[in-house]
């Protein structure tokens, strides 16, 4: 479960900011994760729980958005949302589509004391 490895270096991040920031307690931690990202939402947030024990972000709440995938369509010469990576072109029905987006994870902010 590769989740527990995101979790690992997500607290390590907000330990690393905790530092650089002079702050001690994490309330709040939003992410925006691309819908290519690979990641299992649920384990996720099983995994926050689990490895924030005991650290400066126990206890703080994990807010995800999801960010669809994007695609330029060769077709149509348009960058379109997808669903899944093989999903045809929206506007054009083209099924020559380069995926270019979906695939981050990334803190968007923390809310801290």
């Amino acid at each position: 479960m590769h989740e527990m490895a995101l979790c690992e270096s997500l607290l390590l991040a907000m330990e690393e900011s905790g530092r650089a920031n002079a702050f001690t307690r994490v309330r709040r931690v939003r992410l925006e994760i691309g819908r290519f990202a690979g990641v299992e939402i649920e384990a996720l947030r099983f995994g926050f729980d689990v490895v924030t024990r005991g650290s400066l972000a126990e206890g703080a709440e994990l807010v995800i958005q999801e960010v669809p995938g994007r695609g330029w369509c060769f077709t149509c010469n348009e960058t379109v949302s997808l669903d899944h990576r093989l999903a045809s072109c929206p506007s054009c029905g083209g099924d020559r589509i380069q995926p270019s987006g979906g695939t981050e994870m990334t803190i968007k902010d923390l809310e801290v004391e």
